[in-house]
């Protein structure tokens, strides 16, 4: 028992797992424990135990944006979220084995408070504005690029000099993936060569108001510009830093959980259930991506002693 709680360890952490893993609506957990436990329970109950769960759960989730904020690499992404019916974003900053969700708006002030001002690895980010004003390194998404590409030609299949830029695109982004090195100073100027190649490239049409490409060019450009603290672009960082991917699928996965999540139940009520929700997501986010069973790491973090 926790203290002089009315529900046991086991049944706090089996409630949190049947909302947080199994993303069961409150009545199907209440359905649920009636059915097969014999266990009454109100809606309301329910939804205090998720609470209660996320409240012992706040020095985990310390030490989670403590480990996302040490991590040499750190993916970010965004999607919707209604709280009581208003729209808002979760933000999701997740590394290999560290999953860190909150809901905020959609401003860039949402990157300094999750990433803090210790962080100075390489921020993977796609080409949303949010991302732009942290002066470390970034790698920005070449799926998201090339996606933007492909739409570009389907619109107008015809357009044999679109249809070779496009080429020639891809062409570089290919060479850029299969480049391999030893040496960290050989692949810093493998980086910078490509930069000039694609730029080469993308230049012709950069100020040609009737180039369907001319906006994508202008957006390589801006993104290959040196930055003064790191010397080199947004979209080779993957070339110089081999522990760095070319693009954000980690971010989108590590979110893929809380959208399902959103389609069954249309968000949260309160900013108290937003929180806990939060709280719940990046705490059995990060269970799932270390690979333990998240049910018994959920009963050891209830019946750890809390500072």
């Amino acid at each position: 028992m926790l203290g002089k709680q009315r529900l046991g360890i086991n049944l706090l952490s089996l409630i949190a797992a049947l909302r947080e893993e199994a993303r069961l609506p409150f009545r199907v957990i209440q359905w649920y424990l009636d059915t097969v436990h014999g266990l009454r329970l109100s809606v309301g109950a329910i939804v205090a135990a998720t609470h209660r769960v996320a409240q012992k759960a706040q020095t985990a989730l310390t030490d989670i944006v403590e480990r996302v904020r040490g991590s040499p690499v750190v993916h970010a992404d965004e999607t919707g979220w209604r709280e009581d019916g208003h729209n808002g974003y979760v933000w999701t900053f997740s590394t290999p084995t560290e999953r860190y969700f909150l809901r905020r708006g959609r401003g860039k002030a949402v990157v300094d408070e999750a990433l803090g001002d210790q962080f100075a690895g390489v921020l993977v980010s796609d080409f949303y504005a949010a991302y732009h004003h942290y002066d470390g390194p970034k790698q920005r998404c070449w799926a998201h690029l090339l996606r933007d590409i492909h739409d570009l030609r389907a619109l107008d299949p015809g357009d044999a000099s679109l249809a070779r830029w496009a080429d020639a695109v891809h062409d570089v982004y290919a060479k850029a993936k299969a480049f391999t090195h030893p040496s960290e100073q050989q692949r810093r100027l493998a980086g910078l060569a490509l930069e000039h190649r694609l730029l080469a490239r993308c230049r012709p049409y950069l100020d040609d108001p009737t180039s369907a490409q001319a906006r994508l060019c202008r957006r390589v450009e801006n993104h290959i510009k040196s930055l003064p603290r790191t010397g080199y672009g947004e979209l080779f960082v993957f070339v110089a830093e081999p522990d760095v991917p070319p693009d954000n699928n980690a971010a989108e996965r590590s979110l893929r959980h809380l959208v399902i999540s959103r389609k069954i139940s249309g968000g949260t009520r309160s900013p108290q259930g937003t929180d806990a929700k939060m709280t719940l997501a990046s705490v059995f986010g990060t269970c799932r991506a270390q690979g333990p069973n998240t049910l018994t790491t959920c009963r050891q973090l209830l019946a750890s002693p809390q500072p």
